[in-house]
């Protein structure tokens, strides 16, 4: 008797613990995504939207030195947007008669479908299909790239490569801090959860939150560089647009394609004689000195590097916008 009237309070107690739970977790479920801030309002305000196969597409087109022919093109990286490239967005300009980014689908103010198998080759796609709606398809193009994309740069030069019509005529290329080989990218445990949970990782997306998300992202970046709080939010907002954590999975798979498709992106890099450059935070946790750097000199041998100073890490151009940019500039103005 005792027994059994100890297992019927256990059960209401448990009873009182679901129906306290279950809309605390459905009303942290439906948190809405944060206000935009007033610079980040801005920046989208400033854009524009074409569309890709019934998807919107959001991208940024500055247009900077008149009388210039010269056209750059910013690929951004994983989990965020074109923002990323604000700080040194003005110094640009005063380079180049056109500067261009844009949010990949899955990122920042585009679309983020779902269910979506997303690829590096519909971004590279996506890519050149910007350059068409703005009538730049035969201009030549500085690409200029980060993490997620330098992979997307790296097919786009594949395609350059090839020599098929319609690919876009690249100029130079300047990567900065991208895995462009898996055998030296160190993935941060929350993505290797996210892309290799199996039926855990759309809970984990769901769960997800600015705090998890901040924790997450701080550590790569370097002890004196680490964005304000602030700044994260802007970050956060962005994924958190059309609902971007629930597609963080999927948008992860790019690292198993990075893998699989390695031959024939490092190999574009290997094989093409345009002027290539490469930027780099060497604090870096997810692309490690000295052994990315040993294995990019080794396999790209006519490349040039610049090394930003050592307590810069994996976002350069949030880091040390100046250093970055005027390591850039002094790329460009080499050929």
């Amino acid at each position: 008797m005792v027994r059994r009237d100890r297992l019927r309070r256990m059960r209401e107690w448990w009873v009182q613990v679901g129906l306290l739970v279950v809309p605390l977790l459905a009303a942290y479920l439906h948190i809405p995504p944060p206000q935009l801030s007033p610079a980040l309002h801005s920046w989208k305000s400033s854009g524009k939207f074409f569309t890709y196969k019934g998807l919107r597409i959001f991208y940024q087109d500055s247009v900077g030195v008149v009388g210039s022919p010269e056209i750059v093109v910013l690929l951004h990286g994983f989990p965020t947007s074109s923002y990323d490239w604000y700080k040194i967005w003005e110094g640009l300009t005063l380079r180049f008669h056109r500067v261009i980014a844009l949010d990949f689908l899955g990122f920042g103010f585009s679309d983020k479908p779902r269910p979506h198998h997303y690829s590096i080759f519909e971004q590279a796609s996506i890519v050149e299909a910007l350059l068409r709606h703005l009538g730049l398809q035969s201009r030549r193009i500085n690409l200029l790239s980060h993490d997620y994309g330098d992979t997307v740069a790296q097919e786009l030069l594949y395609r350059f490569k090839q020599n098929r019509s319609g690919r876009l005529t690249i100029k130079s290329l300047c990567l900065s801090n991208g895995g462009i080989f898996p055998e030296t990218h160190r993935p941060l445990l929350l993505q290797k959860l996210l892309k290799d949970g199996g039926m855990l990782s759309p809970i984990l997306t769901r769960l997800m939150n600015f705090f998890v998300f901040s924790r997450g992202l701080t550590p790569v970046f370097g002890p004196y560089t680490r964005p304000s709080e602030s700044e994260l939010w802007d970050m956060w907002a962005g994924i958190r647009n059309n609902d971007g954590n629930l597609v963080i999975d999927s948008l992860l798979q790019y690292i198993n394609q990075r893998k699989k498709f390695r031959r024939r992106w490092v190999g574009a890099l290997a094989s093409v004689s345009i002027p290539i450059h490469f930027i780099y935070g060497p604090l870096d946790p997810v692309n490690p000195y000295p052994e990315f750097l040993e294995l990019y000199r080794k396999t790209l041998p006519r490349s040039t590097v610049s090394i930003l100073d050592d307590h810069i890490s994996h976002y350069p151009q949030l880091e040390d916008p100046m250093g970055f940019l005027n390591a850039y500039m002094g790329f460009i103005n080499s050929f």
